[in-house]
């Protein structure tokens, strides 16, 4: 089977470890401030059935000099779009945090646009859709914003040391709080996909009951999964997170 070499494609989507022979591609999305490259561990752990590809929103790395992007729902039209080509096969999403309402959304637009389903969609660090919180940390200023990305333990300490880098990803950091924050997702039919929603305890930016609230946006079954303290759980607990998506994936229906 042909590999999809669009542009469009190119520019969003990194496929750290390709699996041409796979069943099921594992679509991971960003956390705010996040980039492609913090899934590549989960891209070389993941069982050869799953092709993982990971998402590269504009503004970081190798698209530094993109214009910035602080709307999930933009994000997401952008992301859909990209992936059309890769739907030849069924596509499972993992979102964390901000990265979590982008799947959300992506998968959604399957469903309107293409009436397909996804295998399934793991919510990770992230309140369910329907549990608002006020937040403003967008509006914070540039300390603030450091502040509290330390809190969250988000970022490398490298990098937070580095104050000429550090200088220079903020925007973009800015951007995706930004769009965390204003995310008001639009009415439209629940999921009918699988979804597993995962959290750490003591998690500043979601509790267990925001987690479980996963529950309502979808006809599909629905697990709730809980792995160690703090946002960035799924950094210590990755042998287990990699093993509850391969867990799902693997009964995944072909295309």
């Amino acid at each position: 089977m042909n590999t999809p070499t669009t542009t469009d494609s190119s520019l969003w989507i990194r496929r750290f470890q390709p699996r041409p022979d796979s069943s099921v591609r594992l679509v991971c999305l960003p956390h705010a401030g996040g980039s492609a490259s913090f899934y590549l561990p989960v891209a070389r752990a993941m069982p050869d059935f799953a092709d993982v590809l990971c998402v590269q929103y504009p503004g970081r790395q190798d698209r530094r000099a993109e214009p910035l992007v602080d709307s999930v729902e933009e994000l997401a039209d952008q992301v859909f779009t990209a992936l059309l080509p890769w739907a030849d096969r069924p596509l499972a999403f993992f979102g964390h945090s901000m990265g979590a309402s982008v799947a959300y959304e992506v998968a959604r637009r399957f469903e309107r646009e293409q009436g397909v389903v996804a295998a399934a969609l793991f919510a990770s660090g992230r309140r369910a859709p329907s549990a608002y919180r006020h937040e403003t940390v967008h509006l914070r200023d540039d300390d603030g914003l450091i502040e509290e990305m330390k809190a969250l333990s988000g970022t490398d300490s490298r990098l937070l040391g580095d104050e000429e880098v550090l200088r220079m990803v903020l925007p973009a950091i800015r951007a995706d709080y930004r769009a965390a924050e204003t995310y008001a997702p639009g009415p439209g039919e629940r999921l009918r996909c699988p979804v597993t929603a995962m959290v750490g305890t003591e998690d500043p930016k979601v509790t267990l009951a925001e987690a479980a609230a996963w529950a309502e946006h979808t006809e599909g079954p629905f697990e709730l999964k809980v792995f160690s303290p703090g946002h960035f759980y799924l950094v210590r607990d990755h042998a287990e997170v990699i093993g509850a998506m391969a867990d799902r994936l693997r009964t995944a229906p072909a295309a």
